[in-house]
């Protein structure tokens, strides 16, 4: 199967702490990886790098056959990549129709109708402030809005980080339309129990390494667990 997001040797720093090291990976159409790890294992540093958000100190990222790996953000936006960040970073102030609006980008699948059809708590909340929206609503937006886009790769940090369980129920299920749909997506998952239900393949990272790879059927929850904590070096299978 042709690789839609070919990651090679990637290395990233924050001035001398290396957060990426050597990470390698491929995501093929329709698959979802979750990255799951610690706090500090180097998830976010690397699907900012691989959005463009976070320059890379060495190694290549290559999508759709190109290599992208000097392209800035917006280039890659282009491209068709798109990040759901860490803490949603919506825009207060505007509607969630604005928020959704302000991304909008090309002919696709996505647009506001079919956000809220994907994500039907949010057909109430259109015309208030994200702002004055929960946590929950505000993933959805945050969601919603990098579908906007309309994506070939969607990348997800921190699906579940600060939601209530109500509010991360809500946003699975929604999540679900997207990969019964055949989308591609790379999610970073705190929640074991959830990477491991809808993800097609799991990388975990230990100190900014993939020491565990490979499908939830190959992994033991047990042998999961063991590299998230670096209780002991865990290997990669094939």
């Amino acid at each position: 199967m042709t690789a839609l997001l070919r990651v090679e040797s990637l290395d990233a720093r924050h001035g001398l702490l290396q957060a990426v090291r050597e990470v390698s990976f491929e995501v093929a159409e329709g698959e979802t990886l979750a990255l799951v790890g610690a706090n500090g294992a180097g998830k976010t540093t690397l699907m900012r790098t691989v959005a463009g958000g976070h320059r890379p100190s060495g190694g290549r990222i290559v999508f759709g056959g190109a290599d992208i790996t000097r392209l800035r953000a917006h280039q890659r936006v282009e491209l068709g990549i798109a990040l759901v960040p860490e803490g949603r970073r919506l825009f207060p102030g505007m509607t969630v129709r604005e928020n959704l609006l302000v991304a909008a980008r090309g002919q696709g699948r996505w647009n506001v109708t079919a956000v809220v059809e994907a994500f039907p708590l949010l057909e109430p909340l259109l015309d208030k402030r994200a702002g004055s929206l929960s946590g929950g609503e505000q993933q959805a937006t945050a969601i919603g809005r990098a579908l906007m886009t309309n994506p070939r790769l969607l990348l997800m940090d921190e699906v579940s980080l600060g939601l209530a369980p109500v509010a991360v129920d809500a946003v699975y299920r929604s999540l679900q339309i997207l990969i019964d749909e055949g989308a591609t997506i790379v999610l970073v998952e705190q929640d074991l129990s959830r990477a491991l239900r809808v993800a097609s393949r799991v990388a975990c990272l230990l100190e900014g390494r993939i020491v565990l790879e490979g499908t939830p059927a190959e992994l033991t929850r047990e042998r999961v667990t063991e590299a998230y904590f670096g209780l002991r070096r865990a290997g990669v299978a094939g």
